[in-house]
């Protein structure tokens, strides 16, 4: 594939904001809602397989946490294969191996086999579109990316509401076997997102006159050639913001997916039917879905997305203290406002956490830095849930763990939010006057005026690409020249010549001919 080497690093290529990349939107969005609803839609069929396998709830309970595990803890390799081989290849395979674990699982005769089949190939799978797809999504818009985050984040309570009744549809007609069967058709899809994920290339101007610059003769040009790029850049640790960011977002992720899990069973601890229960995850589904288009469009005004990394700050404390207040809950009317609340701010976290991090460290390390990222999540997924259902065996009531769940996402905004100001802010306030203008900040890439805020990247893309143009022209202006001067056209004295020779030269430039110094 042609466009391939450009997805190492995208140099030169101005995000469109626009065109095909609301294609690539689309396939984000699907690629999320089945990245995201799918280990939680198959928990539909565990009571069949219980009652098929003789197994009990935890058993069938680790389905879904292989999942999460595969999907967070993936992230290096599938870092490591975009950077090899590019997104549309890695999220062709990845489509492949989602469908075919769940048709493996479909044929399955012991609870392990589901585990190899539907946690470890149809998780690696989802992991190889999920997180291919958000580096495309990120080098196809820039001014507009917080909004294209926000509508792609969107498609994970939409996928979830449309997942879990058609689950509970294939159950009743097919059976678990085949219901797994044809969710394993419908993730053939994620291979449909795949083929939307068009490589970026470069300017058409630019190819021709670098054929033209190959195709000259005697023309000394001197080539230098790209660096290869990194299958795996750890220099994103060098970034404090970066390093601020995945320690924060580590936090969070110990407590963010708790009340979700433990909502429905708190309600019925309350006395509530099993259908009312689970109209709780209706509601916070309804309210997500609204919240994170939303959100994506207030992170994108003017005088918000500079300081997006304090919004992300806000929207974890909006989270943390919902989870404080709703552990005092007592009916099921204060449960239903909570799940308002809790839904608007999940959705405000889900559309700006890989929008902060896209800020932070840019286009061109984002393929490593979201795979470091989110295999640091992995620990804190594996480890929060089952945390948190450790402390309700041992104390049997669910105020503390809503407590304990809240107390650690508010830590995480704590954290987020005074590093930043105390470190990367005194990095900016140390920086020399006349270079804050032209300068951006390390820690977050917060922009200084408004002229860089709109792509002072990009800016400096063009501008590099522009210097090789004017090279070009120039070589072939002074190769005109020798045409016409001819070989014996000038008188050159010899003694000039050799003190012109004996002069150094001056800012690296090439003399192709005597003449040019008389």
């Amino acid at each position: 594939m042609g466009g391939v080497a450009l997805d190492v690093g995208g140099g030169g290529v101005k995000a469109p904001d626009g065109g095909w990349g609301w294609a690539v939107l689309t396939g984000c969005f699907v690629i999320t809602g089945f990245s995201y609803a799918f280990p939680k839609a198959i928990s539909v069929f565990f009571k069949e397989l219980i009652r098929e396998f003789g197994v009990g709830y935890s058993d069938t309970a680790w389905i879904s946490s292989i999942l999460l595990a595969m999907l967070y803890g993936t992230g290096p390799l599938c870092s490591v294969l975009v950077n090899r081989f590019g997104c549309r290849p890695v999220m062709m395979v990845g489509g492949v191996f989602a469908s075919l674990g769940m048709v493996l699982a479909s044929f399955s005769t012991s609870i392990v086999h589901i585990y190899l089949s539907t946690g470890v190939i149809t998780g690696l799978g989802l992991a190889l579109n999920f997180q291919p797809s958000l580096i495309m999504l990120n080098r196809y818009f820039s001014e507009k990316r917080p909004l294209a985050n926000g509508l792609s984040a969107a498609g994970s309570p939409v996928a979830l509401c449309c997942l879990s009744p058609l689950g509970q549809v294939l159950q009743y007609k097919y059976g678990w076997r085949g219901g797994f069967l044809i969710l394993g058709g419908i993730l053939l899809n994620c291979c449909v997102c795949a083929a939307l994920m068009k490589p970026l290339v470069a300017p058409k101007s630019l190819q021709s006159n670098s054929r033209a610059q190959d195709t000259e003769e005697g023309a000394e040009v001197v080539v230098k050639k790209k660096p290869k790029g990194k299958l795996l850049d750890f220099s994103v640790f060098k970034d404090y913001g970066f390093v601020i960011y995945t320690v924060a977002a580590s936090i969070m992720v110990l407590g963010l997916f708790v009340p979700p899990v433990f909502i429905v069973s708190y309600a019925k601890e309350l006395g509530n039917e099993d259908t009312k229960s689970a109209l709780l995850l209706s509601i916070l589904g309804f309210i997500d879905i609204f919240a994170r288009p939303t959100c994506g469009v207030i992170a994108g005004l003017k005088w918000v997305r500079p300081r997006c990394v304090y919004l992300f700050s806000f929207a974890m404390i909006f989270n943390g203290i919902t989870d404080l207040i709703g552990s005092q809950a007592k009916d099921y009317t204060s449960l239903v406002v909570f799940c308002i609340f809790f839904g608007l701010s999940y959705g405000m976290v889900g559309a700006l956490q890989f929008e902060v991090l896209m800020a932070i460290v840019g286009t061109e390390k984002f393929s490593s830095a979201i795979g470091l990222v989110l295999l640091m999540e992995a620990i804190a997924v594996l480890v929060g849930p089952p945390g948190a259902g450790r402390l309700l065996d041992a104390t049997k009531n669910y105020m503390y763990v809503f407590l304990l769940a809240g107390s650690e996402v508010v830590l995480s905004a704590v954290v987020l939010a005074t590093c930043t100001f105390f470190c990367i802010g005194k990095i900016k306030s140390s920086a020399p006057a006349h270079s804050l203008e032209n300068v951006t900040v390390t820690g977050d890439k917060t922009e200084v005026n408004d002229e860089e805020e709109k792509g002072a990247r990009e800016e400096r893309e063009m501008e590099s690409l522009k210097e090789v143009e004017r090279e070009l022209k120039e070589e072939e202006e002074e190769k005109e020249k020798l045409e016409e001067a001819g070989p014996g056209s000038a008188t050159v004295d010899s003694q000039e010549v050799e003190r012109f020779l004996k002069e150094p030269l001056q800012n690296g430039d090439m003399v192709i001919n005597p003449e040019t110094c008389l």
